[in-house]
């Protein structure tokens, strides 16, 4: 398995399944969060992605599998963080790659911090 193919696609999912909680969560300021987290998601995947492919020249094999959302927003943004937090070893190291990384690690703090919210 290709583990930056299944990064990345992972943090898709973590943009489609932030998305759909969106849509299904009825507290006003968790959907707002949720709304601006999946989009923020998406593009911070899209700079990792394209820094990777460019600065390696790359193209990486995406996995054929999908997992669902969790139950709410803040379980799923927990289990992205986990991922995240365990999986970026398993791409390359290089300070430039890894502040990327980082970016998506603030954006998930940020909407936990948000989402939180009472």
């Amino acid at each position: 398995m290709d583990p930056i193919g299944e990064f990345l696609l992972t943090l898709l999912h973590g943009v489609t399944n932030t998305h759909l909680l969106h849509w299904l969560e009825t507290d006003y300021g968790k959907h707002r969060t949720l709304g601006k987290f999946y989009v923020k998601l998406q593009d911070a995947t899209d700079e990792l992605a394209e820094a990777i492919m460019g600065c390696y020249d790359i193209k990486p094999t995406f996995p054929q599998t999908y997992y669902h959302p969790a139950e709410n927003g803040e379980h799923e943004l927990m289990a992205l963080k986990d991922y995240v937090e365990k999986n970026r070893v398993n791409l390359p190291q290089d300070s430039a790659i890894q502040t990327l990384v980082d970016s998506v690690m603030t954006e998930i703090d940020r909407a936990l911090f948000l989402i939180r919210l009472k």
